[in-house]
């Protein structure tokens, strides 16, 4: 057994280092974990408690003919029993309590990490990915406590205390019952190496499954008006296929493994009957009672040596379960935040200084952008798609960083603030809003303290009100997942409003009227006119309609500033937006 496990260890068919590292995560909840201990180490001595009282009962009361004590030990072997169930149900209770209990610490964990990644680890990362790992492979850890480690102690410690008592009553009777057993233990071995690959390559491939099935149900829109349905459920086949054929590939080897070892119970069992029957016809020293109690303990013997090969294969499947969740911890993908000054209040004055950035090494994005907004000012950004105008945006938010130069904040380096301060400093619109499976007013407010008052009278300062009173429930009004069920300019009121209740320094627009109507555009300019009054203002627009009053206005072109002044200035140096706006409004 020694060797073999010093060759288990060797091929590192359970990696000792993630193992231990999981365990880690018991510290909080230790005396559960050693009452569970406590538990398993019960019923290894109940267990066993039954065979031996069975022996004596045989020989010593069915042989001897004690009716009176035969039924005194009949009912205590049924009080043994008894016990014996309700340590069971302790063991496999404590045991799932740890189990799920260290998974919401790990999950917690996890999840932490994921909200504190940089945007670059999403660009690069498939989502689906992320919720495998969040969510099935969390619950494979659990089942290293459930179904793992500690009932592969509780078996263990079983399989030592039978083999004690087998060669302290029958030292023949036991070599005979355990002669198969050099040939298990190498059966056991290749099979867990066989299968920790299969597990593996059945986490791949569920990863793959979640990231296809979440990637194109968010894509189904396009998936139908391209008429792809019939392509796409092909993909789908295919897919599904690899994960059935990974997951087959593990069920086989195991179906082969089970077998083997009933095989081996069975040699086990009819040699040792054999040589028992041999040597009471012989009278020798064998009894009745010792036959039936050997028969009893091959059977409970062989039972956790079964169990075992199946507790180990829980245990590879969490462990590498595992070993993709700590992936995800130890990745450093986060924007570097060493900056610890505090912002209390915010001028917004900000400045770009020869600033350059690239989301990847060698492909520039921005060069040499040098710009400055005083603090109350309105400027907007225009310029072809891919000009650079969102990434400066990004860098003002600090969901990337600058590759070289300085992005000043009331003169101060961004990179000083800590970055939930300057954050909460700052609102963001995009063209493309975000709503959460909420209410209204859930979403607006995001969970921080703002009464439904304070967000009435900021939708009627901003003209709002009529809209949101209009919708059935009003501001308890559920939008549904993403916000189906309002229409795009509906979802970008409500993205106004939200940034208005959070009263910020600095606003941010990022295309906010690009996808709207008439009607709603008009909402929307006088939402505008209310949010940009008195605090710095950043707008990205391709419409130039909505920025004519912008107190300066930056042309963008592969990355760089081109043009920059007033639209009045910039329509007569004809040049880049004076040809813009005569497109837009040549009609």
């Amino acid at each position: 057994m020694n060797c073999w496990m010093a060759t288990v260890k060797k091929e590192h068919i359970i990696d000792v280092k993630l193992l231990s590292r999981v365990m880690r995560f018991v510290k909080p909840y230790k005396f559960i974990f050693f009452a569970s201990i406590f538990f398993s180490i019960s019923l290894g001595v109940l267990s066993i408690s039954r065979p031996i009282i069975i022996e004596y009962t045989v020989d010593h009361f069915i042989i001897g003919k004690d009716p009176e004590m035969l039924l005194k030990y009949t009912l205590i072997m049924i009080g043994l029993l008894l016990l014996e169930s309700i340590f069971q149900f302790l063991f496999m209770y404590a045991a799932n309590w740890i189990g799920q209990s260290v998974i919401k610490d790990i999950r917690e964990q996890l999840y932490k990490k994921i909200l504190s990644f940089r945007l670059k680890y999403f660009d690069n990362t498939p989502i689906g990915a992320l919720v495998t790992r969040c969510v099935s492979d969390i619950e494979s850890i659990s089942e290293i406590f459930s179904h793992g480690v500690l009932v592969i102690f509780s078996d263990l410690f079983k399989i030592v205390i039978i083999v004690v008592w087998m060669f302290s009553s029958n030292v023949m009777l036991s070599i005979i019952s355990l002669s198969v057993f050099p040939l298990l233990i190498w059966a056991t071995k290749y099979f867990q190496r066989a299968m920790k690959s299969a597990f593996e390559d059945e986490r791949s491939a569920i990863s793959k499954l979640n990231t296809f099935v979440q990637e194109h149900i968010t894509g189904m829109k396009i998936v139908q008006i391209f008429n792809q349905e019939s392509q796409e459920l092909d993909n789908f086949k295919k897919t599904n296929a690899t994960f059935r054929s990974a997951t087959i590939k593990a069920i086989w080897h195991f179906s082969i493994f089970l077998p083997v070892i009933e095989v081996m119970s069975a040699i086990a069992l009819g040699s040792m009957v054999w040589y028992s029957g041999m040597d009471m016809l012989s009278e020798g020293g064998v009894t009745l009672g010792l036959m039936m109690a050997f028969i009893l303990l091959i059977n409970m013997l062989f039972r956790p040596v079964r169990h075992l090969a199946d507790r180990i294969n829980v245990l590879q499947r969490g462990i590498v379960a595992s070993n993709r969740v700590f992936k995800v911890l130890d990745t450093n993908e986060f924007v570097n935040s060493d900056g610890d000054l505090m912002i209390h209040e915010v001028q917004g004055h900000l400045k770009f200084d020869r600033v350059h950035f690239s989301y990847i090494d060698e492909e520039p994005v921005l060069n040499d952008i040098n710009f400055e907004v005083q603090a109350g000012q309105t400027i907007a950004l225009v310029g072809a798609t891919g000009a650079g105008k969102s990434s400066i945006i990004n860098l003002i938010l600090r969901f990337y960083n600058v590759d070289s130069g300085t992005i000043l904040l009331d003169g101060k380096d961004i990179m000083q603030y800590n970055i939930q301060s300057l954050r909460s400093h700052i609102a963001l619109v995009l063209q493309d809003v975000f709503l959460f499976s909420d209410t209204i007013y859930k979403n607006i407010v995001l969970d921080k303290e703002i009464s439904i008052k304070e967000v009435r009278d900021a939708a009627k300062a901003i003209g709002l009100e009529d809209f949101i009173e209009q919708l059935p429930g009003a501001y308890h009004y559920n939008v549904r997942e993403r916000g189906v069920m309002l229409s795009a300019g509906q979802r970008q009121l409500i993205a106004f409003l939200r940034a208005y209740v959070c009263n910020p320094n600095v606003l941010i627009l990022d295309e906010a009227t690009s996808s709207v109507d008439i009607q709603t555009e008009d909402l929307i300019k006088q939402s505008i006119s209310k949010l940009t009054d008195g605090r710095t203002s950043i707008i990205i627009a391709h419409r130039l309609a909505t920025i004519q009053n912008a107190d300066k206005i930056l042309v963008m072109d592969q990355g760089r500033i081109v043009e920059s002044g007033t639209h009045i200035d910039l329509l007569e140096q004809k040049g880049y937006y004076s040809r813009l706006f005569e497109l837009q409004f040549s009609s």
